[in-house]
């Protein structure tokens, strides 16, 4: 299938590793030109070089640590002034905040907010009247799950994350734009290795997940690249989990 990506533009945030590197290549693959931002500017500059050795347009690397106040406006600045536009916005910079204790302080909460929410919900912001101007564009958030097993900073960001996105996309389809999430569920990532023992891991493969294994950053990558497309124009203010079956709940 010709996902008709040829020559669009996209920001990718968290870029460095995991998810966000296979979203790079990916979109990469299918001649997106590409603006990457993380805090680890060596990790950016190798997966830079990575997609011009495969023969795509080195992507415009942007080095940003997402809790700075200014982050939204200094990384939207910079893709724009190095690709021209934006078409497509990838939020994925983020992490887990498991809050394990019943009373948290105050500042634990307003880091998950800021880096889970505010920021993409910023980005977005800066980002949109161009699409509008344009008449195209797509907003695709990686998220997360809603099934907590207990307090996590970063499940309530999400959920602010799917209220905000389904609000946006009733406002701004009529202009030709698209703004959608994806849920992963065990994907292999630095921060799965770091958290889940191999044990750990090997137990909820075969117990939790259906489809018997974690998966790989190019299956959220895969679907990234077609909600990013054009033929994905009538998928809009959607939450799709991509997690082997493992929630529980319909819809």
């Amino acid at each position: 299938m010709d996902l008709q990506l040829q020559g669009k533009t996209a920001l990718v945030t968290g870029a460095s590793a995991g998810i966000g590197r296979g979203i790079a290549h990916a979109l990469a693959g299918e001649g997106v030109r590409l603006a990457l931002t993380a805090r680890r500017s060596d990790k950016l500059n190798e997966l830079a070089d990575e997609v011009a050795a495969a023969g795509g347009e080195r992507p415009l690397v942007i080095e940003q640590d997402m809790m700075a106040g200014d982050a939204a406006a200094r990384s939207a600045g910079a893709a724009l002034k190095g690709l021209g536009s934006v078409d497509i916005l990838v939020n994925n910079a983020g992490g887990s905040r498991s809050f394990n204790e019943l009373h948290v302080g105050e500042a634990a909460w307003a880091e998950a907010m800021t880096l889970n929410f505010e920021r993409p919900r910023q980005l977005g912001e800066a980002l949109i009247d161009a699409m509008i101007a344009r008449g195209w564009g797509r907003i695709v958030n990686i998220t997360g799950k809603s099934e907590p097993e207990h307090i996590n900073g970063a499940f309530c960001a999400k959920a602010g994350m799917h209220s905000w996105a389904k609000g946006l996309s009733r406002m701004v389809g009529r202009h030709g734009i698209t703004v959608n999430c994806i849920a992963p569920g065990r994907i292999h990532s630095e921060q799965i290795l770091r958290n889940y023992t191999p044990e750990y891991r090997q137990w909820q493969s075969e117990h939790e997940i259906p489809v018997g294994r974690y998966g790989e950053p190019q299956e959220i990558a895969d679907l990234v690249c077609f909600l990013a497309s054009p033929r994905a124009g009538y998928i809009s203010g959607a939450v799709i989990p991509v997690d082997g079956g493992l929630r529980r709940y319909q819809f």
